[in-house]
């Protein structure tokens, strides 16, 4: 499952980055690592951006950078 399908109010933890390059450094040195918790907060109503919460701090991204965070929902 990636971060894009999480509804608001729904937790996950971040077990893949299915990047490479500038983007995949940029979103690890954002705090979105291996292992990680993160929240879903908010979902604009096209889909994109995704507001989420980690490490208690909140971070918008687009949608496609959410497709390819892969995480397991935590019930």
């Amino acid at each position: 499952m990636n971060l894009s399908m999480l509804k608001p109010g729904e937790r996950g933890k971040i077990i893949a980055l299915g990047v490479a390059g500038p983007l995949k450094r940029r979103l690890m040195d954002m705090g979105v690592v291996h292992g990680e918790e993160v929240r879903v907060e908010k979902v604009a109503p096209l889909g994109d951006p995704i507001e989420v919460t980690i490490k208690s701090y909140k971070l918008s991204l687009r949608k496609k950078e959410a497709e390819s965070i892969s995480v397991e929902v935590l019930r």
